[in-house]
């Protein structure tokens, strides 16, 4: 028995004993390149007993055919410092994504309709993974994102930097993408400063017990964190108007003694009277006015409270 046909008979027995783990990339890339191709004819009879039947061995010829298209897909996104491996494991989803959908009856051969959603799932992983944060959210913003890089090596030619996305664009070559890509000058500058711009830890890293300071220190500002301006304007109300309804249900008497205990202050910056002071304007102990304080004090609290 040739390779082919010993191939194709694996195939049928079960249909992933021939592709070794992504653990070993070179085995792996070295044994999908051995998987025969299907012809036309073998193609569109596998997609229709997928179609019709569910049948899943076809469904693997058809994938396991194709794992090689992954790999040169894949080959294309190895500038963004991604492992390949990754690249080729959601590429692989892409691919089975398409043959799950894919109709024969269109007229077009698998190959043409995979690479679609083989691109699809690679650029999903590699926005989701090049950076902490997105760098590109909107339709108009991936294409840029995944363009840019392509342009900037033709721009650039044999001098551009081994990290393209650090290769800084003149005004010249930045009115050049616009153009090409059909896009504003100020987008193309803005997906420039995102790709140029890295991630930075909030965190201090220094683990030498040295004091450090990271962007965490001064990014809160506590003084406009939602609670913080609440309890503030609570305070503020209650040292205005609240102090002042507070101050309205005591008794002419108790009134006096707390503002002048507490809410007095000399020219010399020193507090009103003391407790004997105003047991001798009222003909009564110390002691009775420190009752008096206390009590009115209960009555304020509560009236705070009820604000």
């Amino acid at each position: 028995m040739n390779m082919t046909a010993s191939a194709n008979a694996l195939v049928v027995r079960d249909p992933w004993a021939v592709v070794p783990s992504l653990g070993n990339l070179d085995a792996y890339i070295a044994a999908v390149n051995r998987i025969p191709l299907l012809t036309a004819q073998e193609e569109v009879d596998c997609a229709k007993r997928l179609r019709e039947h569910g049948d899943l061995e076809a469904a693997g010829r058809l994938v396991l055919s194709h794992l090689r298209l992954v790999v040169s897909v894949s080959r294309q996104y190895l500038g963004y410092g991604l492992p390949q491996g990754d690249l080729i494991q959601e590429g692989n989803i892409g691919l089975m994504k398409a043959v799950k959908r894919f109709d024969p009856a269109q007229g077009v051969r698998l190959v043409s309709y995979a690479l679609h959603w083989i691109r699809a799932e690679i650029h999903e992983y590699i926005l989701r993974n090049w950076r902490m944060v997105k760098v590109a959210t909107t339709k108009a913003q991936r294409k840029l994102f995944f363009n840019l890089r392509s342009l900037k090596q033709s721009l650039k030619g044999d001098a551009a930097d081994a990290d393209t996305h650090r290769a800084t664009l003149t005004a010249a070559e930045i009115d050049t993408v616009a153009r090409e890509l059909n896009v504003k000058r100020e987008e193309v500058l803005e997906m420039e400063t995102r790709l140029a711009g890295g991630d930075v830890a909030l965190e201090p890293q220094a683990d030498d017990g040295e004091e450090a300071y990271a962007p965490i220190a001064y990014l809160a500002d506590d003084s406009r964190e939602p609670t913080r301006v609440l309890e503030a304007r609570h305070r503020d109300r209650l040292a205005g108007d609240g102090l002042q309804q507070a101050l309205e249900v005591l008794d002419p008497r108790s009134r006096r003694i707390v503002e002048q205990r507490w809410l007095e202050v000399n020219d010399d910056g020193s507090g009103g009277m003391t407790l004997h002071e105003l047991a001798a304007e009222y003909g009564v102990s110390a002691e009775r006015i420190r009752q008096i304080e206390v009590a009115a004090m209960k009555k304020m609290r509560k009236a705070l409270a009820a604000a």
